[in-house]
């Protein structure tokens, strides 16, 4: 499966195959645009980085993490639209996705919703049995989107069906 992270400046992903109890990471970093560039540029970048790693991959699945409005309303909705970009990117090739909060991820791989971006990398690196923490941290959140899934949320949602 396929965990994304997104963001307009920055969308992490990561590719994690599952056989049973055995996680491995196959794959993992960060598409990043430029601030100077025109919106609708970053957008399609992010979609053909995607589409690339679909075609890769060829994931069962995409897990994507859910919109998180903090403070500042204009980065929620650079977000919703990278996240629709990437909902895009899979809809395109037949993949179903499937959604989780923040809190739900942190809670799979740390045991606990409000771990810090620290314990999710250490806890991304143990479980994926990793020689180095996966870096950047947009990666390490993509991955743990994917361990998430991989691991069987009780609380899982497909995307557009809850």
């Amino acid at each position: 499966m396929i965990g994304i992270d997104p963001g307009a400046a920055n969308t992490g992903y990561g590719v994690v195959l599952a056989r049973g109890a055995t996680l491995a990471a196959l794959d993992g970093g960060v598409i990043e645009t430029s601030a100077t560039e025109p919106l609708e540029r970053r957008l399609a970048r992010i979609h053909a980085a995607i589409s690339d790693l679909i075609s890769e991959h060829e994931p069962e699945a995409m897990a994507i993490e859910d919109l998180f409005f903090g403070q500042n309303a204009r980065t929620a909705f650079s977000v919703g639209q990278a996240r629709g970009v990437a909902l895009l990117s899979a809809g395109m090739a037949g993949i179903r996705c499937f959604s989780y909060t923040p809190q739900e991820v942190k809670s799979a791989v740390c045991g606990t919703g409000r771990a810090g971006k620290d314990q999710v990398q250490r806890m991304v690196g143990a479980l994926l049995n990793l020689p180095e923490l996966p870096e950047p941290d947009h990666a390490a959140d993509a991955l743990a989107v994917a361990i998430c899934h991989a691991n069987g949320v009780a609380t899982r949602t497909a995307v557009g069906l809850a």
